[in-house]
């Protein structure tokens, strides 16, 4: 019996090693990820000789696709933040929705903002608008914070470009203009939803949390724009949208022809072209380039050394990322998702509810949701192997999975209880509590979804 779930007790095993080691010894999370990986390779009882040989093929796999996007969507983001088209896009918005419908304001603020800026950048670029709204409103601080909050978690949870869905769509082999479409049907109502009704939750289990005034000296310095000098609002919502219009252009087309990317020619084969991941995003930074750059008379090299500034910042990142890839090649190689597939084979359970139930007990263990949910994939791909469900919606699963219960172990906790100048137990009251519904909602609507494709 032991012998059997052993691969399951090797993983329990290689968490609290990984937990010990970041949390206890205070390493750092690349380094731990890759000590963590062969120890759990030796307790998995793969061959000395072959572990090294499967870390590399995870990083390998695992950055070799998304590295390129994460490092294009960087740049697109530091263009659109040091450009004023993220700031030309909130204050359009709260402009024409005003003070009475100002948390509808800050959700579509940030969706838009949130598609194609990472969360940690999101979050910093978009705590001293909220902070200056409701200055100006005289409002607290969370209720216009949380609807933010909301907006960016569900963008960086379900959404590509952000590194944790392209990096699930990769290892699942999921078409990722499939998964851009599917996750704006259900991240749209699902942050409507979600950040129209938990403010006034939050408000009642946590009244003296939006009494804060919040640490307005963390947010620090922002590139000062003159409102004459910010680009319109159409072409910086035309800038952030740019790869998402490009991806879903080519998954239209391919809905409609049926043909396959890589089995067209012709103008049908440039759509299929322009509209591939990393096309599209680097189509969508040469457009900022000059809409957020060249078209407000910056020369090029102010130009390029906001480029570079964008990527110094996310070079560890990109390590830990490939760090995640390693651990899930190992638990793949290791048998562990085999086992899994052993235990849940005949079982009623949907794919699709395993997968984010991996990916949410992963995230509470690990904190990170992109670690969690390239983590989770070695455990459900083989199930995926042998059962009919939409690729898409596994990836939107897992994404889902991967936001429940940030806590004390995720940067997002710390930064959100800081900014907002909050105790522990009211960040759990608003952040964690927020974090965990959009898990379990967003759960629900894929599962409707699932039902109707």
């Amino acid at each position: 019996m032991l012998g059997e779930i052993w691969p399951l007790i090797a993983v329990v095993i290689g968490v609290l090693i990984l937990l010990m080691l970041i949390m206890v010894f205070k390493l750092n999370t690349f380094i731990a990820l890759i000590i963590t990986s062969m120890v759990t390779g030796i307790l998995l009882g793969m061959p000395l000789d072959t572990i090294v040989t499967t870390i590399e093929k995870g990083m390998g796999d695992t950055l070799g696709h998304i590295a390129i996007i994460f490092g294009l969507g960087s740049i697109l983001g530091k263009l659109l933040s040091d450009g004023g088209g993220a700031t030309s896009i909130a204050d359009t918005l709260i402009r024409i929705f005003g003070k009475k419908y100002v948390t509808w304001a800050m959700i579509i603020a940030s969706f838009i903002i949130g598609i194609s800026l990472f969360l940690e950048v999101a979050f910093v670029l978009l705590v001293p608008l909220v902070f200056t709204l409701a200055r100006r409103m005289e409002i607290s601080n969370l209720k216009v914070g949380l609807p933010m909050a909301t907006s960016i978690a569900v963008t960086h949870g379900f959404l590509p470009p952000h590194p944790g869905p392209v990096a699930i769509s990769e290892a699942v082999n999921a078409n990722i203009g499939h998964v851009l479409m599917y996750g704006i049907i259900v991240g749209v109502p699902l942050a409507i939803i979600v950040g129209g009704t938990f403010p006034k939750l939050a408000l009642k289990l946590s009244p003296n949390a939006f009494k804060r005034e919040g640490n307005t000296a963390a947010v620090g310095e922002m590139k000062h724009i003159e409102q004459a000098q910010l680009p319109s609002f159409g072409l910086s919502l035309l800038t952030a949208l740019a790869p998402v219009i490009l991806m879903l252009l080519a998954t239209i087309v391919q809905l409609v022809t049926g043909n396959e990317a890589g089995h067209a020619k012709g103008f049908e084969g440039f759509i299929y072209f322009i509209g591939t991941s990393v096309t599209a995003m680097l189509i969508a930074v040469l457009f900022a380039i000059y809409t957020m750059g060249v078209r407000r008379k910056q020369s090029m090299k102010e130009i390029m050394d906001t480029v570079t500034n964008a990527i110094t910042p996310i070079a560890m990142l990109i390590l830990i990322i490939g760090g995640g890839g390693t651990f899930k090649q190992v638990l793949i190689d290791g048998g562990v998702g085999d086992t899994i597939s052993e235990i849940f084979k005949g079982t009623e359970m949907s794919p699709l509810i395993l997968a984010w139930l991996a990916a949410a007990l992963l995230r509470t263990a690990l904190g990170s949701t992109t670690v969690a949910a390239i983590s989770s994939v070695g455990i459900v791909l083989p199930l995926l192997q042998t059962t009919d469900v939409n690729t898409s919606l596994v990836v939107l699963a897992i994404g889902a999975g991967s936001i429940f219960c940030s806590h004390v172990n995720d940067a997002g906790f710390w930064m959100f209880k800081e900014y907002f100048g909050l105790t522990m137990k009211e960040t759990f009251l608003t952040w964690t509590l927020l974090e965990s519904i959009l898990s379990v909602v967003g759960l629900g609507l894929i599962l409707i979804v699932n039902l109707m494709v």
